[in-house]
């Protein structure tokens, strides 16, 4: 799974006041974390992927760019991952089919599904890496959100931003930004259009991602 519109979506719109450290799971190939080395010129970033050969990849794109020494990725499944210290900004672009039919390639079906228990974990492991100001960001389906939201009380993390994606200002919610903080916190909730007509993009998603995409 290489670039895609959801996780530059995610890598252009989590944010934290004053990041020092940052965690990317399941990386791929390395586009979020490359997006938020670029955004966060202070920030040291650390990512986990799964899959041997996006984990490859990963370190190569990590290695050939100008932020090469604030990068690293570790090929490990987030349950085995351990750090010693806490993160300020963690995001995450995951699998959400869960229990969904398999993707007939194996690798594509690790990078698309989830078990049942993923989110608990994924939940569970975001907050002991945590830190106390920290913020979690991720990018989900609304069904997947909602059930993350859910989950995320039970470890007193509450929802302090939402957007709700649509492809057009006509078309239904199709996928959620959603940012988990700790503690009590005030929902902020906004809208985001990717397509004004057919084949052209908003002016908000321009804006957005024109210092990442030549083409704007």
């Amino acid at each position: 799974m290489k670039i895609n519109t959801d996780g530059v979506l995610l890598g252009a719109t989590a944010s934290h006041p004053s990041p020092k450290r940052m965690l990317d799971i399941g990386t791929g190939t390395g586009v979020i974390a490359l997006m938020l080395a670029q955004r966060f010129p202070d920030a040291f970033i650390h990512a986990v992927e799964i899959d041997q050969q996006a984990a490859e990849t990963a370190a190569r794109n990590f290695q050939l760019s100008v932020f090469s020494a604030r990068l690293r990725v570790m090929h490990t499944a987030i349950e085995q991952y351990n750090h010693n210290e806490q993160y300020d900004l963690i995001v995450s672009n995951p699998p959400f089919f869960v229990n969904d039919l398999k993707n007939e390639e194996i690798r594509k079906g690790i990078a698309r599904h989830a078990d049942e228990d993923f989110f608990s974990a994924l939940v569970e492991k975001s907050n002991t890496l945590l830190a106390s100001e920290g913020q979690i960001w991720l990018i989900l389906p609304i069904k997947q959100a909602d059930e993350v939201i859910d989950i995320a009380f039970l470890y007193n993390l509450s929802l302090s931003e939402r957007i709700n994606i649509h492809s057009d200002k006509n078309k239904p919610t199709f996928r959620q930004v959603i940012c988990l903080k700790k503690g009590e916190v005030l929902l902020k909730e906004s809208d985001f259009n990717i397509y004004e007509s057919l084949k052209e993009h908003t002016q908000e998603y321009k804006t957005l991602l024109k210092d990442f995409f030549l083409a704007y």
